[in-house]
């Protein structure tokens, strides 16, 4: 048996329109231990726009990473105070979104091709926030995709004070493949992000992408700190239950999820909340289970739900999966 320290880290990676704060309170009925990342947020939206919108979250959030996108280090700066202030865990730079919307405002994955300028934005933001600030990034970009650029770019941000690196198995092909072409096309590169590890034993390395099972996580954790994973958990919450045997602890039936759920959904109803507007982010709770499909099926594209409604559907598989 593998002896998992308590620093070992496991993480739901950020993702937009999926990690918002209803999902996040969802994934934390699963796991007391696991950190949830908010969407990647822009410094812009936080300073032009709603900030209280964009910055709040529910009480039972936390470890909560608030992502950032950005690249001016004035704005960023900004933004990690207000996230302090707000009461999130630590700050995360996206260096790896490929999306050519956000490229053409210089933000994610090509802000690699500019070490120096990252740099100085881990430097602005920690002159003014208490809270770790870490960078979530690619393997590579484009043609840059040795594992000495990716080697010196970590090199230079960790001078400016950043200890801890998340880093997406790929690189990350910024002109002719989609956000989705590459997370799936690049091949992964485990190996290039356990060498990260070895050459940088000092930081702590995170590694993300295709990661599926509790058995591929165990394997990471023996050769960095942690594990980073998207859309699994979020099809397959059932896994972020199973991570809390790497704690010691038993993973929660999917009964009482569910019960827990009812209260959440209560709380959401009686609060205004449509239940339209977030059943979209539980329907893969029964992912697995004979019935799984009829739930689904009963829950999307309404143009209303009610919890009664809800409560019977998901009772029904409880029922066809009983001993």
């Amino acid at each position: 048996m593998i002896d998992f320290k308590e620093n070992k880290r496991i993480s739901v990676a950020p993702m937009i329109d999926w990690t918002t704060s209803h999902y996040r309170t969802f994934a934390r009925l699963f796991n007391p231990n696991i950190y949830l990342y908010t969407e990647m947020i822009s410094t812009g939206a936080i300073l032009k726009g709603d900030t209280a919108h964009h910055l709040r979250f529910f009480d039972n959030e936390p470890p909560l990473v608030l992502q950032l996108g950005g690249s001016s280090p004035a704005e960023l700066a900004q933004c990690a105070k207000l996230g302090q202030d707000y009461g999130y865990t630590e700050i995360n730079l996206n260096v790896g979104c490929p999306s050519d919307r956000v490229q053409f405002n210089k933000i994610g994955a090509c802000l690699m091709a500019e070490a120096p300028l990252v740099a100085d934005c881990v430097r602005a933001m920690q002159d003014v926030c208490d809270l770790p600030i870490t960078v979530k990034h690619r393997i590579g970009i484009d043609h840059f995709d040795s594992y000495e650029f990716m080697s010196d770019f970590v090199g230079a941000v960790a001078e400016a004070g950043c200890e801890h690196f998340i880093v997406h198995a790929r690189i990350a092909l910024l002109n002719g493949l989609s956000p989705k072409e590459n997370r799936e096309i690049p091949p992964l590169r485990y190996d290039d992000v356990y060498r990260l590890k070895q050459e940088f034993p000092h930081l702590f390395i995170e590694i993300n992408g295709g990661i599926k099972t509790l058995d591929d996580i165990k394997t990471h954790l023996t050769q960095v700190d942690g594990v980073m994973i998207g859309r699994e958990f979020y099809h397959n919450p059932m896994l972020l239950g199973q991570c809390n045997e790497l704690w010691g602890r038993q993973a929660p039936t999917h009964q009482e999820i569910f019960e827990k759920l009812l209260i959440l959904l209560e709380n959401f109803e009686k609060s205004g909340t449509p239940l339209t507007l977030v059943m979209r982010h539980y329907l893969g709770l029964f992912q697995g289970l004979a019935g799984s499909r009829k739930w689904r099926q009963a829950l999307s594209g309404q143009k209303s739900l009610s919890l009664s409604q809800i409560e019977q559907a998901g009772r029904a598989v409880l029922a066809q999966n009983a001993d």
